[in-house]
């Protein structure tokens, strides 16, 4: 401090400014983690704001933020702006843990509008989110070399490309993934417009669409219910797009044929697990049968003649509606679930784990977890028995001891190859 006539002086140096980082490629991997992060429940707040808006504000309003602070810190790479990030990925995953591990937020679970095309989406967010703060904290605590040479920033990049290509990848297919509801119409409460898309059910308080595809006019038509494959945690009852790419089979053609021949076909979305754990999928496939017998005047619809058809985890759905007389509980429960005719192709009888490879093993561990007696549950081969109506079955794990079953309990079933032609025609012949 000087001295000026006796007097101190009042001035004071300018504070230096924060030191800038480099752009180098971890604050870029963190900063593509939370972008991701970020964009995957963005997305599906459309969605989530025809269920509640409360929760859409919220989840909006944090996404919109951090959105923010990435853009800030790749403008102005500084550790304040790398601070601000981190901490607005850790709210993020706050909310996350509130929301799914914790269930503290109360009504209906926000992440399902996120969750309709692959059910570990919400996961991949929070996983994007872990990246994140990990490595904007570590930008912001170490040293930045001073002068570092070019064969220093090229190994960097070279060392770190392969987590940057997996950073982008996932949070480019979870977002996808999240977006999958903002194309087409959201389905309606209102039935007396016909065939088109509804909702069939809200368990939980979460809405589940069904698309019904008849030819108008004419008596109450016999109705198909169709269930997607995917594997329970993936896949939806759209035609095309990332889910219906999730779910194997299209059904296009054979929709088209069961319509020439006077059916109704009604494709049903479910909810997808783990993130919402069996037997959540059974319960809205039954919910879905029950909705279409209440609702049969109004759809111009045979309550009396309605089977179900699905390929792949949706073929093991469709079986266990044929032998597994669970409770019929919930909306419509003055309804039945039961159906008069299964076709089930390439669908798992069985997930007894032994003997399994490890890909098949992770896979049915990821959608159903590893307690035995859910494992059961889930098998229609357990169920198999006296009372079930005609099956179709073409191939899918222990399909033909699944057969074997049926017809020792006296159940007519049909083994496949089973063409289109061949399936609308065991529909026929079933329900006429």
């Amino acid at each position: 401090m000087k001295v000026v006539d006796g007097q101190r002086s009042t001035y004071r140096p300018p504070a230096a400014s924060p030191p800038p980082l480099r752009r180098g490629p971890l604050l870029v991997t963190a900063a593509l983690a939370a972008l991701g992060g970020a964009l995957i429940p963005a997305v599906a707040v459309p969605a989530l704001w025809r269920i509640w808006q409360l929760y859409a504000m919220v989840f909006g309003a944090v996404a919109a933020v951090e959105l923010g602070a990435v853009v800030a810190v790749l403008g102005w790479p500084t550790r304040r702006t790398a601070h601000s990030v981190a901490l607005t990925a850790f709210a993020s995953l706050v909310l996350w843990v509130l929301s799914r591990p914790l269930g503290l937020l109360t009504r209906f679970d926000p992440w399902q509008p996120a969750d309709t095309v692959a059910g570990f989406t919400d996961c991949v967010a929070a996983g994007l989110q872990v990246v994140a703060l990990s490595g904007f904290l570590l930008v912001a605590r170490r040293r930045a070399h001073p002068r570092p040479s070019a064969l220093r920033r090229v190994s960097a990049w070279i060392v770190l490309f392969p987590v940057l290509l997996l950073v982008f990848v996932t949070g480019a297919a979870g977002a996808v993934a999240a977006g999958d509801g903002l194309a087409g119409t959201s389905a309606s409460t209102l039935l007396d417009g016909g065939p088109g898309t509804v909702e069939y059910c809200r368990p939980d308080g979460v809405p589940l669409a069904m698309d019904i595809s008849r030819r108008t006019g004419g008596p109450p038509a016999p109705v198909v219910l169709f269930l997607h494959g995917g594997g329970l945690v993936a896949g939806n009852r759209k035609p095309a797009g990332p889910g219906a790419l999730l779910a194997g089979a299209r059904s296009g053609a054979l929709r088209d044929e069961l319509t020439a021949r006077g059916f109704a076909v009604a494709a049903i979305d479910v909810r997808l697990t783990p993130a919402a754990p069996w037997p959540a999928p059974l319960s809205d496939a039954r919910c879905a049968v029950r909705f279409l017998k209440s609702n049969a005047a109004a759809l111009a619809v045979d309550p009396a003649r309605i089977a179900v058809w699905g390929t792949g985890t949706g073929g093991t759905l469709a079986s266990l509606l044929g032998v597994e007389r669970g409770p019929d509980t919930g909306q419509y429960s003055a309804q039945d679930s039961t159906v008069r005719a299964v076709a089930a192709v390439s669908a798992p009888a069985d997930f007894d784990l032994t003997g399994l490879d490890a890909l098949t093993r992770a896979s049915i561990l990821l959608a159903l977890g590893r307690s035995p007696a859910t494992l059961q549950a889930a098998s229609p081969l357990t169920h198999a028995g006296p009372g079930a109506p005609p099956f179709l079955l073409d191939g899918g794990r222990k399909s033909a001891e699944f057969a074997a079953r049926l017809r020792a309990a006296g159940v007519p079933v049909t083994e496949g190859p089973a063409s289109d032609h061949a399936v609308a025609g065991f529909f026929a012949a079933a329900v006429r």
